[in-house]
């Protein structure tokens, strides 16, 4: 994985000092609140409804042993000894104390790690597929091209004050596992049909109040090209996006109202203009940053292993654990381990300091040193030897990190929602918990299948709700939480915006609801082989809305 040269190093170290003055002024008085603003999310640090939050950048979701021990330290020292991964594959600490923020800075500093660009009108953490470099289905790692994204976005002259935050995810694998269209910016690594390797280019889609799936832009980008093209859209959008209402200031309303073509012609044209070789990627640079990312030397084995296989047929739960939590490799002989931050009950995307140290040492030690954090709040071994799988199990069931449910429908995204955040209308967490109660991660959750579920605690759709199988936004009404569900949306190659059912359900009643929709769908799929979303994009939304206002009558009208 990456590491900081030089400049890395001497720009993060000076940033921490500067913000350890501007911590003291405010401590001090000499600045008060809005004043501090502006210095506080330069630095990741907001301010939420009970405490400041911090939320520290991992690139690329990509983490070794040494920077998770450290998170699991400054989560025990400075915290409440647990943290949250997010969806932009970054952690938030949740209870950090103002004077504490340049130490946990300089901490980080020293295991090349910051909370740089995690907030404000920028170029924010640029994500990946969380499977980069191992799955099966790749045939190139995107990591050394958020690498490079990275690098050009952090402190960009340009364009650290944009109309809107801008995010921009990089995937190279047939399955879509970075969510590519409901970004900024999306970019799909292929190849053309001289066998150059390039990019498809997506722009324009985002969450939030309005929801939009991304437009393709380009169909082929030659690797050289990908500063000089990305600098492209930003300018135009810099320049052309709204800043009179923030609620219309990301590129997705600039490419709706603007149109794909105008859109097109004006990046097009700024590309011409300024496509100098000041921008394009010497080919000397793509190879080293690549080489940061060469894969360990890890040798094929043979297919079957017996410690594995014998493992899988004289116990249920292990074999449970392997079909829902371990992905195919590209190296015959391993697989790709999902650690389900979901444990039944529980809130979804935090660990303890204690888990974070457990994942961290079998990483270390059965992992080749990597992990990587998922856009689906969950922690992922890219690298486990067949044979290591079941100790690696023993381990994580020891510190509740093995619940069998990766991609199903326990395995839910959630925000913060009212425990935390101060923009939230309705809570969230617990609703998670309670759906999650209620199916839990045996037969009955096995037998439903692939089935994501994603909730959100306000419009602003922080827990992705637009693009869950079954997605549920919070809002309040007359003083009172309701709940809306939406149906068929999805993030991944076929990525789609789901469609609300009708009139919102109590907080008592959603979880009823939630229940009405997978026993519709379980009534009406063809077979145990066809998923929740392939279903509802057969038989749309009538069956599931009749079924739903008939059995739940309470619904807010």
């Amino acid at each position: 994985m990456y590491r900081y040269d030089e400049f890395d190093a001497q720009f993060v170290h000076e940033r921490v000092e500067q913000f350890r003055d501007q911590v003291a002024r405010r401590l001090t008085g000499e600045l008060n609140e809005d004043q501090f603003r502006i210095h506080r999310l330069m630095n990741g640090l907001y301010l939420q409804l009970h405490a400041y939050m911090l939320r520290i950048a991992i690139p690329y979701g990509t983490l070794s042993s040494k920077q998770m021990r450290k998170l699991a330290e400054i989560a025990r020292r400075y915290d409440k000894s647990y943290g949250h991964f997010t969806t932009r594959q970054n952690l938030q600490l949740n209870w950090p104390a103002l004077k504490d923020v340049p130490d946990i800075l300089a901490e980080l500093a020293s295991v090349e790690m910051h909370a740089i660009q995690t907030s404000g009108n920028c170029i924010r953490n640029v994500t990946a597929d969380h499977f980069a470099g191992a799955a099966a289905d790749e045939f190139e790692d995107p990591r050394p091209y958020a690498e490079i994204l990275r690098q050009w976005s952090s402190i960009h002259p340009e364009f650290s004050f944009l109309p809107r935050k801008f995010k921009i995810a990089v995937t190279g694998a047939t399955s879509d596992r970075a969510a590519i269209q409901v970004h900024d910016i999306g970019l799909q690594l292929l190849r053309n049909d001289k066998g150059e390797l390039g990019f498809a280019v997506y722009v324009g889609g985002g969450q939030g109040r309005t929801p939009m799936v991304a437009k393709k832009i380009r169909d082929f980008l030659p690797v050289a090209d990908l500063l000089a093209y990305c600098e492209a859209i930003v300018r135009v959008y810099n320049l052309e996006g709204r800043r009179d209402n923030k609620y219309k200031a990301r590129i997705k309303i600039l490419v709706h109202e603007k149109g794909l073509e105008a859109m097109r012609t004006a990046v097009e044209a700024e590309f011409a203009e300024r496509n100098d070789q000041r921008l394009r990627l010497p080919q000397s640079e793509i190879d080293r940053i690549h080489a940061y990312f060469a894969p360990p030397d890890v040798k094929p084995r043979p297919a079957q292993s017996k410690a594995f296989e014998t493992r899988l047929s004289a116990d249920a739960k292990f074999a449970a654990f392997v079909n829902s939590n371990v992905s195919a490799h590209k190296v015959p002989g391993y697989g790709i381990v999902t650690i389900s931050l979901k444990p039944i009950g529980k809130i979804p995307g935090d660990a303890t300091s204690d888990q974070m140290d457990v994942v961290a040492h079998l990483a270390e030690h059965y992992g080749h040193d990597e992990i990587r954090v998922s856009h689906e709040q969950n922690l992922v071994m890219p690298y486990v030897a067949l044979d290591d799988i079941p100790h690696v199990y023993d381990e994580l069931a020891k510190h509740d990190l093995a619940c069998a449910n990766a991609g199903q429908i326990s395995d839910i995204i959630s925000c913060p929602g009212m425990d935390y955040c101060s923009l939230a209308t309705a809570r969230s967490i617990p609703v998670a918990q309670r759906i999650s109660q209620h199916f839990g991660d045996g037969d009955r959750a096995h037998a439903i299948g692939p089935l994501k579920i994603k909730i959100s605690g306000c419009i602003n759709a922080c827990g992705h709700h637009h693009v869950g199988h079954i997605g549920i936004l919070g809002l309040e009404r007359k003083g009172v939480e309701t709940y809306q569900i939406t149906l068929g949306g999805s993030a991944d190659e076929t990525c789609s915006v789901g469609d609300i059912t009708g009139p919102g359900f109590s907080y008592e009643d959603v979880v009823g609801a939630v229940n009405t929709v997978v026993e519709t769908y379980m009534g009406l799929r063809k077979d145990s082989a066809e998923d929740f979303l392939s279903a509802y994009r057969r038989l749309g939304m009538a069956p599931f809305k009749a079924a739903l206002y008939e059995k739940n009558p309470g619904a807010d009208i």
